[in-house]
């Protein structure tokens, strides 16, 4: 088990709740699916521009040094880096990890894979926004519910944790996704492992006038870290036009994470009281 660092002032600042406990890994941009609300314009023509095995598991490891609380891996696409399951179990070892991806390269022998995080620390979190094929495929991609609706009850009954997020432009609460609700349910996911979140105005979002504006007091400050250096929150290190967003960059450096993880605490304690999250955004 790795030893916190307990007087450092990041380590305060995680466990008195200044900074929240989790930090995010883009592992990579491109992906085989460009959704029409994709934060980062990822699709199979973008460059991959990812981490490499070793930075991610330094990072998770100085994480728990510094007393964070959790991982989340991103892309991209992150299941289209062939060592990533063996990464993400190992960096497992050192603090429990949610693994976004979007469930459609679950075919064949792939399902193999993915059942290697069986029984560690982690969850899979795999989109599907609705309980129609025609309407999620339209956002996500041809064949994407299918596949997904295929791939979860397989990867659940080879002991994987899985959790299902939806995006929407509609209010979180809202009944027409009652169905979905159903659906979710039926696939072998728990009701509280059902997340859904909104569109944020962002990277191919914006291009496409979907979803809510967000500014950084709007986002959970949670670190994250890419290829292009460390940011302010998850939805921070979006691409516009092919252009890289830096408005919620905080440092370039990403190692020692003790460098953009001091940057982060020092902009957030910098902020007036009063600024709270309150999109929904988990």
């Amino acid at each position: 088990m790795t030893d916190i660092l307990t007087d450092h002032p990041v380590a305060a600042a995680v466990a008195d709740g200044t900074l929240p406990g989790r930090v995010w890994l883009y592992s990579n941009y491109n992906c085989n699916l460009a959704c029409s609300y994709c934060l980062t314009e990822s699709s199979p023509r973008s460059p991959r521009r990812q981490l490499e095995a070793a930075t991610m598991l330094s990072v998770a490891e100085q994480a728990a040094e510094l007393g964070f609380t959790g991982l989340g891996v991103t892309g991209g696409e992150p299941f289209l880096l062939p060592w990533l399951p063996e990464t993400v179990r190992a960096m497992a070892a050192h603090l429990p990890v949610v693994l976004l991806t979007n469930g459609t390269l679950f075919e064949g022998d792939r399902i193999d894979r993915a059942l290697v995080l069986a029984d560690h620390d982690v969850a899979l979190q795999i989109s599907l926004d609705s309980h129609r094929p025609d309407l999620n495929d339209l956002a996500r991609g041809e064949d994407n519910f299918a596949k997904v609706v295929a791939a979860v009850p397989r990867l659940v009954a080879g002991g994987v944790t899985v959790r299902i997020a939806t995006t929407t432009a509609g209010p979180l609460d809202d009944p027409g996704l009652d169905p979905l609700r159903r659906l979710v349910t039926s696939l072998g996911v728990a009701p509280d492992d059902h997340l859904v979140r909104p569109i944020v105005r962002r990277g191919r979002a914006d291009l496409e006038d979907l979803g809510v504006e967000a500014e950084a007091r709007d986002i959970p400050s949670e670190l994250t870290i890419t290829a292009d250096g460390a940011f302010w929150g998850s939805f921070g290190p979006t691409v516009r036009s092919g252009r890289l967003d830096t408005d919620l960059l905080l440092t370039r450096t990403v190692l020692p994470l003790s460098v953009p993880a001091q940057a982060l605490l020092g902009v957030v304690s910098g902020m007036p009281p009063g600024n709270d999250t309150n999109l929904g955004i988990r």
